[in-house]
């Protein structure tokens, strides 16, 4: 069975659990699935294409997701590396294998890509909680952000589809499921509506989470849905960034630190269960010290419990790699300190 290793999201997690199931025939074959979120977590990616090849001199190495949809020269300049396979290639990877030798690089243009692998992944190795895909893609330009790169436009599975693949977990014992997708809140055919046609259809399930939503997209029907159902869990993780209103605007980002605090409320309010987790970049371009203490005040005012903070990276082809930047040691000094406010360490 070919080995899988992970980096970044969710999505990748669920990609790397059908990738194995489609690979279960080949053995010394390793699949890493990258992530290109920040530079940090691209030389971790290749920092382990070498460790595997030492340990595993024998196996051929497949170099997969982000990290090698936007930047395949970084994997195919590495001797350890047998193939470079875009995102949009993932689906197929077995036609890929199978020609293992030939071309190095298998990359198209995931602007152009308006599918998702419509594959049923059948459990999901060593967790108690499955990943179910709903959403690829995203059609937003946050300045900092490289992932609309790598990951293409935004497209939706169908509701349909969608169950079926809960069912299929619920099956199999698992029974608490969270929903993932690059851009949650733009699932073309309404999450409430997802959500409460799973509850209806898939009486097994115990517990449905939801993975990182939009402030600026987490609609009404959603939050009277919230409030009425009990198996949707109370834990929401938002994607704020900021919580200073002028580095909101330069982020691209469309909620205000108003509105999230307005947000939190509301949902208090239908659910006095709800605790909420948050994604902070610290140091963004611009950023003075006033902006980054409103971004610390937010944690508070906002009541947001855990935090997963990250000092800004610069992306290569974003808008926000063209402005000034702050130092790197400053921008690990502020995430430092914004982490002691209960965050997770994300460097």
């Amino acid at each position: 069975m070919a080995q899988i290793v992970t980096f970044g999201c969710r999505i990748n997690a669920f990609e790397s659990e059908a990738m194995a199931e489609k690979l279960k025939a080949y053995d010394h074959l390793i699949v890493v699935n990258t992530c290109a979120v920040t530079s940090e977590a691209e030389r971790q990616c290749r920092q382990m294409v070498r460790k595997l090849k030492k340990e595993h001199p024998n196996s051929k190495i497949i170099v997969t997701g982000c990290s090698a949809q936007v930047h395949p020269e970084s994997f195919l300049n590495m001797k350890e590396v047998d193939l470079v396979l875009g995102n949009a290639q993932k689906p197929e990877i077995e036609k890929y294998v199978i020609q293992l030798g030939q071309e190095r690089l298998q990359t198209s243009d995931i602007m152009q890509n308006q599918d998702i692998d419509p594959y049923m992944i059948t459990g999901f190795e060593g967790r108690q909680k499955a990943f179910v895909q709903i959403q690829q893609g995203c059609n937003h330009r946050c300045t900092y952000c490289i992932v609309p790169y790598a990951r293409g436009k935004n497209r939706s599975s169908s509701i349909e589809k969608v169950v079926e693949q809960v069912k299929i977990l619920c099956t199999q014992g698992l029974k608490k499921i969270c929903l993932t997708g690059i851009d949650l809140c733009s699932y073309e055919y309404g999450l409430a509506k997802l959500c409460q046609k799973l509850l209806e259809e898939v009486k097994d399930l115990e517990e449905l989470s939801l993975g990182s939503l939009d402030p600026a997209a987490i609609e009404d029907d959603f939050i009277k849905l919230l409030a009425k159902k009990k198996k949707i869990s109370p834990h929401l993780h938002l994607s704020i960034q900021s919580g200073d209103n002028l580095i909101l605007k330069r982020m691209g980002r469309r909620h205000t630190r108003e509105q999230v605090i307005k947000l939190c409320q509301k949902i208090k309010e239908v659910r006095i269960d709800a605790t909420f987790g948050a994604d902070f970049i610290c140091g963004f371009p611009t950023e003075t010290i006033e902006a980054f203490e409103n971004t610390c005040k937010l944690v508070d005012e906002a009541g947001i419990d855990q935090l997963h903070v990250f000092p800004y990276s610069q992306r290569q082809g974003t808008p926000a790699a063209k402005m000034v930047q702050i130092d790197m040691a400053e921008r690990r000094r502020r995430a430092k300190i914004l982490r002691l406010k209960r965050g997770r360490n994300n460097d």
